[in-house]
């Protein structure tokens, strides 16, 4: 029990944030953040790219795709690759505007040169709407640090398993992994606003989120034109939903292991009662949604 206790002590120390510039942290930051890019951008290139034909650059307009879900995500991954790239500087003791400048904007360049692989595929492009999405998840947690010094509305995420997959599982997934990613009908989207930071009351406990999420379903293809010339029919239909939610980083503790744990999980919507309304269906309530 000593050994394990004396074991925390030392990981906690680990994990607590300089209060000034350490410059060892902050080269293995950069070191760290530098060789990640890089690997994760090789195989994506071997594991993704490599199976379709090469092409000169060329742009694709696929706004009217995935009913924009496929937008929302990139969205999404820019903000939370950039929320762990200047909280990583912050640990270092780098000053804020280096946390922004080089942490922040993290997501936004790695999806950046994704995008340009997409614009060397044949089988995709390099898409404006895809940069826009980008700009616009790095832009809303600078934008917030900026004003408020603080994140009160954070993106977050939710999936559940859809009928859609075993239909086209060489695009919407065969396994769960690949359907977190492929099949758009079970993602949904969420926009939680921290309750407590914009009404600064007492009564309000301070973890407590109200969130706002987005999803779609009935989709086999990016669009019904496809659809139809695959001898396929379809009915996409957008869904709201309004639901509770909690920021883990509110949670008061004094343990920085405690502390990194709600960072890495804060991506994600907790289950709970949640009020649907879609394009069908009117109004519908979930005991727990997820």
């Amino acid at each position: 029990m000593g050994t394990f206790s004396y074991s925390q002590s030392k990981l906690n120390i680990f994990l607590t944030p300089s209060d000034s510039l350490n410059k060892v942290r902050k080269k293995t930051v950069y070191v760290i953040e530098a060789s990640a890019a890089g690997l994760a951008l090789v195989g994506l290139n071997q594991l993704w790219y490599a199976d379709y034909p090469q092409s000169k650059f060329h742009f694709f307009n696929d706004n009217n795709e995935w009913m924009q879900l496929d937008k929302i995500g990139h969205f999404y991954s820019t903000y939370h690759v950039g929320r762990f790239g200047a909280e990583l500087l912050a640990w270092s003791g780098a000053s804020k505007k280096e946390q922004l400048c080089y942490g922040a904007t993290l997501g936004f360049g790695f999806l950046t040169a994704v995008e340009v692989f997409d614009g060397f595929s044949q089988e995709w492009g390099f898409s404006w709407g895809d940069m826009l999405a980008n700009a616009s998840g790095t832009g809303l947690y600078i934008t917030q640090e900026l004003l408020w010094k603080e994140q009160r509305i954070i993106p977050k995420f939710s999936f559940h398993k859809t009928s859609y997959a075993a239909i086209r599982p060489e695009t919407l997934g065969s396994s769960l992994n690949e359907q977190l990613l492929k099949d758009y009908n079970g993602q949904t989207y969420w926009l939680s606003f921290n309750l407590y930071s914009f009404i600064k009351n007492k009564h309000v406990p301070k973890w407590l989120n109200l969130a706002v999420g987005y999803g779609a379903e009935g989709m086999l293809y990016g669009n019904n034109k496809e659809a139809i010339a695959d001898g396929f029919s379809q009915n996409p239909n957008r869904q709201l939903y309004l639901s509770l939610d909690v920021d883990l980083t509110k949670i008061e503790t004094k343990s920085h292991f405690l502390k990194t744990v709600f960072s890495l999980f804060n991506t994600v919507k907790i289950p709970a009662p949640t009020l649907e309304l879609g394009d069908f269906n009117g109004v519908k309530g979930h005991l727990v949604y997820f």
